[in-house]
């Protein structure tokens, strides 16, 4: 490929709006232009990284069995009607109505329109298993659409769904898609964690996301160095921080210290009570009000975690009576509940009866200090069983903290941030039983087909990749997606025969070797053509120029290295290729 022929825009600025470095680098290397909020145009050097992602998860899905088909982007309503989402997905789901008045959607994923076409098309269990997948264009009408590709709102993504006769052969099927994607990612050349995650209202034990890591990624990702263990901050279980070993079980330390109601004025967060009593913000607890509404009215609870932790709302939403959903208590209820206002709430002496659920460590909390129900005051030496009742309930309801004990019992936790790019999922028969998708057994009995979904988001992998691999100068691709593998840099390309000879030479010997070459012909000075292609990404450059062909040789520069290495014009193809397949094309 010649840069005469091709199409590149890069820009030394990158937009105001431009908020994360992906985002910036794209719009400053020519690979994505704008159109409207959330909405971007692919330029040819964005769609060929693209392609190349897309042709490895081709690959990779054909590989692990696998069938591509290709879903409509357009899909009528009656099927989302089917499964109850018409309703209960909010404005994210774009709506759309046809000439006849007719209710369409614009697809943000694909279950009812392939959960539609198995049950046209499967009738028998000797069909089964089989895994369908498509990579299509995606539309999820974000409320704030933000960081370029990240958070977009039109996007491409790979989606499969495996459909089985029973759970034992949908886990099979789930494991060869793991399998499948931590191929890959190995192959895309990004360091990832596969981490387990929570399954949401589906249910069930089998649900993991693969996080791209990057000092930039919105979640949280936790996992033991000194064993396999790795969740998400929502899925990571936090053990009992405060526990004294008992003849095999874990008892809470004795009282040591009488009740006592403190004055604490101005001090309503418990950072501020522990330095106002001198204590440490572990001897303190926080109380954070629920309610659950029900046909009788909210039903108020009481979530006690320690002073120095976070609430998890997703395991809040897993306790019993809070499955159903619960929204954070207003005002006026805590105060009619608690006779006060927030800042000074705890589990002594409530107006009214709440249900009290204690994190696993404050259930084995003593002498410890919480609000008084009362403005200005909080109560210090609280223990329990003699100053209140035992817990209604005691579960895992915290965020877990860098340096807790891992769950599997091999080490400390570590947190890191990282970016979703897969997702894989058991989903049962939540929508074959919906959609009435079934099959007939050996027996000629109908039995609901059981399904998993997996996805990929491709264009994300694209923000992700760069995320993890930039640096002051611009991209640094993995070799396996980059939108080319090198670049010829001609100095002096209009002034010297010679180096317009040895360039194309050069170029026409590697691309029959099948190398993705680049000959940037545009006769441009050198440092505008080296600071073009370093912000670009291309993982390999030669410069070529009348002074080093006089003395035999060209330079060679990888672009994750600084130093440049002159090699003999005799043994530049052997060298190239071999730096090249040592990279990983």
């Amino acid at each position: 490929m010649r840069a005469s022929q091709f199409f590149i825009t890069t820009l030394k600025e990158a937009p105001s709006d431009a908020e994360v470095v992906s985002h910036q680098l794209m719009t400053r290397a020519g690979m994505i232009r704008k159109l409207a909020g959330g909405i971007y145009t692919y330029m040819p050097m964005g769609l060929r990284v693209i392609r190349k992602i897309e042709a490895i998860v081709r690959e990779e899905m054909n590989r692990a069995g696998a069938i591509e088909l290709l879903m409509p982007v357009v899909q009528p309503a009656e099927l989302w009607q089917e499964t109850g989402r018409w309703d209960k997905m909010g404005p994210e789901l774009l709506r759309v109505k046809d000439r006849h008045d007719r209710d369409f959607i614009i697809q943000p994923t694909s279950e009812e329109v392939i959960t539609d076409i198995a049950r046209s098309e499967i009738h028998s269990y000797r069909q089964l298993p089989k895994n369908f997948y498509h990579i299509q264009t995606k539309f999820r009408d974000e409320r704030r659409p933000r960081f370029g590709i990240m958070r977009g709102r039109e996007f491409t993504m790979k989606d499969a769904y495996s459909f089985d006769r029973d759970d034992a052969g949908a886990e099979q099927s789930y494991q060869a898609m793991y399998a499948a994607y931590v191929k890959i990612f190995e192959r895309l050349g990004l360091s990832f964690r596969a981490v387990a995650a929570d399954t949401g209202a589906i249910g069930g034990s089998l649900s993991h996301e693969f996080q791209v890591i990057a000092d930039t990624g919105e979640d949280l990702i936790v996992y033991c160095p000194e064993s396999d263990y790795a969740a998400n901050i929502e899925l990571a279980e936090a053990l009992p921080l405060i526990a004294v070993p008992h003849s095999g079980h874990f008892i809470r330390p004795a009282p040591t210290s009488a009740m006592v109601k403190v004055a604490t004025p101005d001090a309503s967060r418990c950072a501020d009570v522990a330095q106002l009593l001198g204590l440490p913000i572990e001897r303190t607890v926080k109380s954070i009000v629920l309610a659950a509404d029900t046909p009788l009215g909210p039903e108020i609870w009481l979530l006690l975690v320690r002073g120095d932790h976070d609430l998890n709302e997703v395991k809040a939403g897993k306790l019993p009576g809070l499955e159903g959903g619960f929204r954070f208590a207003s005002e006026p209820e805590i105060i009619a509940h608690f006779g006060c206002p927030p800042g000074f709430l705890g589990p002594l002496n409530t107006k009214k009866p709440v249900k009290i659920v204690a994190d696993r460590t404050v259930a084995n909390m003593s002498d410890f200090v919480s609000g008084a129900n009362e403005i200005g005051f909080h109560i210090q030496g609280i223990n329990w069983g003699r100053d209140l009742p035992e817990p209604d309930l005691v579960a895992d309801i915290r965020n877990v903290v860098a340096g807790d004990p891992s769950p599997d019992g091999k080490g400390t936790l570590s947190i890191q941030r990282g970016i979703e790019v897969g997702h894989v999922f058991f989903l049962g028969t939540k929508y074959s039983q919906a959609m009435n998708c079934t099959y007939l057994d050996a027996d000629g009995k109908p039995q609901l087909m059981v399904m998993g979904c997996y996805g990929i988001g491709v264009t994300r992998l694209v923000g992700a990749a760069i995320e993890q691999n930039h640096d002051a100068r611009g991209i640094i691709w993995p070799a396996s997606i980059a939108p080319f593998t090198l670049v010829i840099c001609p100095v002096g390309w209009g002034k010297s025969a010679a180096v317009r000879e040895a360039a194309t030479k050069l170029h026409d010997e590697l691309l029959a070797l099948g190398i993705d070459v680049m000959l940037d012909d545009r006769d441009e000075r050198p440092g505008v053509m080296f600071a073009d292609w370093e912000l670009i990404g291309v993982p390999h450059r030669i410069t070529i120029g009348e002074r080093g062909l006089k003395e035999g040789v060209a330079e060679y520069q990888q672009r994750r290295a600084p130093e440049v290495t002159k090699v003999p014009l005799a043994d530049l193809v052997a060298h190239v290729t071999q730096r090249v397949s040592a990279s990983g094309q």
